[in-house]
């Protein structure tokens, strides 16, 4: 007997809570029994919250977890989108700078053709050499392009040299701080008139041709277009100091140049040449060799 009632424990158990749920269903639903069993369903309320709690809680943490593991794949993939965006906007805002800069560059150069018209080419900066002998720049135009030996070379800042060299796409120009350069220019203030030579060492210099000019800081130099070589009025740069030497026929004064040459990006070839230079080369692609300046 006692076996039997080990063995058929379970299924009383089982049995016994299914008739008192029943039961409890019956009461619930019953107005009038409901009305005089307060304390009864008082009580059952007190054991079964605590259980209904304990059971629904793991359903709930799970729930929940689940909420925000969904809500961080949202976030995630938000942040990827932003992220894209904001990469394409700073894309976007270094494109306008440049192109504000390049249009700033452009509206200079314009300014800078008043007095001549002459097309001018636009070209990159794609190399320079910098050594103690040679100070020149490697641009991205050629003769396919219509560039030729001898013809000037400027920046939205003024002058920068002179196309010595040419190849199908490419181009070399000699800049003013070559120590084989060598410009006719004045001052614009007094038409004091000599030569801007580089010295070789990073610097331009004005030499006065007539004893006795009037040359003072801060005046601005421009070509003269005397020569030949290069149109007249291109800003050369202003100058920085001026020495005198009274026992000496020529006097020179240091000068800064217009243009930076350390920070040179696009020029712009201008699309002419000097009747100078037309009578000495042919458009045959030779190099143009400029002559050595008299040191003074």
């Amino acid at each position: 007997m006692t076996d039997f009632l080990r063995r058929i424990r379970l299924p009383l158990l089982f049995a016994g809570l299914l008739l008192l749920t029943l039961a409890f269903m019956l009461i619930d639903r019953d107005p009038e029994s409901a009305a005089g069993s307060g304390w009864f369903r008082s009580g059952l309320l007190e054991v079964t919250a605590p259980l209904q709690k304990l059971v629904t809680a793991p359903s709930e943490w799970l729930g929940e977890v689940w909420t925000e593991y969904v809500a961080l794949v949202d976030v995630r993939k938000q942040n990827a989108q932003l992220e894209r965006r904001i990469a394409e906007l700073e894309e976007e805002n270094l494109q306008f700078r440049e192109a504000l800069v390049a249009s700033g560059h452009l509206d200079r150069i314009a300014g800078m053709r008043v007095g001549f018209e002459v097309p001018l080419l636009p070209s990159e900066v794609v190399g320079q050499d910098v050594s103690p002998w040679f100070r020149s720049v490697l641009l991205d135009r050629g003769r396919e392009q219509a560039v030729l030996t001898g013809m000037p070379v400027v920046s939205d800042g003024g002058l920068v040299g002179l196309v010595t060299a040419t190849s199908p796409d490419a181009s070399r120009a000699m800049m003013l701080l070559d120590r084989r350069s060598a410009v006719d220019a004045i001052v614009q203030r007094s038409r004091a008139r000599g030569i801007v030579r580089g010295t070789g060492a990073g610097e331009i210099e004005f030499v006065f041709m007539v004893r006795g000019d009037d040359v003072l800081p801060g005046d601005t130099i421009i070509t003269s277009g005397v020569g030949g070589v290069y149109p007249k009025g291109l800003r050369v740069g202003a100058v920085r100091e001026v020495h005198v030497e009274r026992s000496e026929i020529l006097h020179f004064a240091e000068v800064e140049p217009a243009v930076d040459f350390g920070r040179l990006e696009q020029v712009f070839v201008m699309l002419a040449r000097g009747p100078t230079l037309d009578l000495l080369f042919a458009d045959d692609g030779d190099d143009y060799v400029p002559p050595e300046k008299d040191a003074g």
